[in-house]
């Protein structure tokens, strides 16, 4: 019997304009986008959550893989989300938790995820993560959040994705991650008790925000790792360009993204920090179209674009600061 929470046809589902084709950085990371979509199918406002993205950090070799933090899921909608103990095969478990009107956050496998041609489906092994809401257990199908979208899939993706193979079962393989979303006491406010909300978190990660620019620490990081760069090959880049660039760059977008949305129902004299964090975003990228190529043993001049992005941090904390630091 197919059990199935929210109702979502994945044939004609509309992700949020978050992940429109025309940003920057189209995906963020995992974690994130998935909370994007499952927030948006749930009828909640994602981008109010989005105040985590002004305490992001530079963490010495890489950008901090920023998330929804459970306590700002809590404090906004009222959702909990806390570590679930697997102890049984995880298709029960989604059966169960779907039945009681739960959602679960898997950690799973793309090389099983048909959502992820042409980057890993049957490619390579990619630790990602995934929200069922909707399981089939007689005809193996499964359909689900991930990344940017809702999607489905069946056969022997199902098998890999829930572990039902006897590789996969073995007794030395570690069961996943898998945090339990409990939707009893979930909140759809008023728009002004929603920016309240939101106005608290901001001030709550403006007062754990960097104590220091982080671009200049990350712009001290990657001069002793250029020449380290032009040893590699392209599929390390693609690994260390994830944390070292597309986490600030996408967090930057969201970034913008959140601050516009707040300047639209709080304070428009924060305006500027909007622009300045899609520069950041911006530039961003630019510097990791100039890696790319440095990569390859090209000559290459990064200062004039690690200067735009220092000062474009600069620029967009200074007015959020001066409102609710």
């Amino acid at each position: 019997m197919s059990r199935q929470l929210i109702g979502i046809d994945a044939a004609t589902y509309q992700p949020h304009a978050l992940h429109s084709a025309e940003r920057v950085w189209t995906e963020t990371n995992c974690y994130v986008d998935l909370w994007i979509e499952v927030l948006h199918a749930l009828g909640l406002e994602p981008l109010a959550a989005a105040a985590f993205t002004l305490s992001t950090d530079f963490e010495g070799d890489q950008w901090g893989f920023f998330k929804f933090p459970p306590e700002d899921l809590r404090a906004l909608y009222g959702l909990d989300v806390e570590e679930m103990n697997v102890w049984r095969p995880i298709e029960e478990h989604i059966v169960e938790q779907l039945e009681l009107g739960r959602l679960l956050t898997i950690e799973t496998d793309s090389w099983y995820l048909p959502d992820t041609a042409g980057v890993a489906y049957q490619l390579e092994h990619q630790k990602t993560t995934l929200v069922p809401e909707r399981i089939d257990p007689a005809a193996r199908e499964l359909g689900y959040f991930h990344n940017a979208g809702y999607f489905e899939l069946s056969g022997d993706n199902y098998d890999g994705v829930l572990r039902r193979t006897d590789e996969l079962r073995a007794p030395h393989v570690l069961p996943p991650y898998v945090e339990l979303v409990k939707l009893e006491r979930v909140r759809r406010v008023d728009l002004s008790t929603l920016v309240d909300g939101a106005i608290a978190l901001t001030r709550d990660h403006l007062a754990r925000r960097p104590t220091t620019n982080p671009v200049t620490r990350m712009r001290e990081r990657l001069g002793p790792e250029l020449d380290w760069l032009r040893s590699q090959d392209l599929e390390m880049f693609h690994k260390w360009a994830f944390g070292f660039c597309r986490q600030c760059g996408a967090n930057a977008e969201l970034a913008a993204s959140f601050v516009e949305w707040l300047a639209a129902h709080d304070d428009t004299s924060i305006t500027a920090a909007t622009e300045a964090f899609r520069g950041l975003a911006s530039a961003t990228k630019t510097l990791q179209f100039s890696l790319a190529r440095a990569a390859r043993g090209r000559a290459v001049d990064v200062d004039p674009v690690l200067d735009e992005m220092e000062l474009h941090w600069d620029t967009a904390m200074a007015p959020l600061v001066a409102r609710y630091g």
